[in-house]
């Protein structure tokens, strides 16, 4: 879990300047993952891992029965992540990951990212207020309940 804005700010930049054009040396370069070390690194589950494939969000090689993760794969993972985490659907995370594959020197993508966000960041500060609303009432009404429970026990009633 992600504890700080600078976190944050380190783990969303990591994942945006990733090596997404790595597949072809990887295996190489022996910078292949299993299932296991992703779903360690970034504390999901296996089934998380195979669903996220199924998606195409992800696209592990085979080695047999083994999938074998690319750094690409990997920092498409850490984008799925932080995506969810800031109230993308994985639909939407998916719009914006194919957008590399554009080659277009992510420009492209970068733009759309930046709208999207935009966006999200606009429907997470509505929700804010309408959370701080619904606490505020909570709240009053809260107030008025434990006032009425203290007048009735303060008269005897049960």
């Amino acid at each position: 879990m992600i504890q700080s804005d600078t976190e944050a700010h380190d783990f969303s930049r990591s994942a945006m300047v990733d090596d997404f054009d790595g597949d072809d040396g990887d295996i190489a370069k022996g910078t292949m993952f299993t299932i296991g070390d992703l779903a360690r690194e970034f504390d999901v589950t296996l089934r998380t891992l195979r669903f996220y494939e199924d998606k195409g969000l992800i696209n592990p090689k085979r080695d047999g029965m083994n999938r074998l993760y690319s750094r690409r794969d990997r920092a498409r993972l850490k984008l799925v992540l932080m995506g969810k985490r800031v109230g993308f659907s994985l639909t939407e995370i998916k719009d914006m990951l194919d957008l590399y594959d554009l080659r277009d020197g992510q420009v492209t993508q970068l733009k759309v990212a930046l709208g999207r966000f935009n966006e999200q960041i606009a429907v997470l500060e509505q929700q804010k207020k309408d959370i701080e609303q619904a606490l505020g009432e909570l709240r009053r009404t809260t107030s008025v309940v434990a006032g009425l429970l203290k007048e009735k026990e303060a008269a005897g009633q049960k």
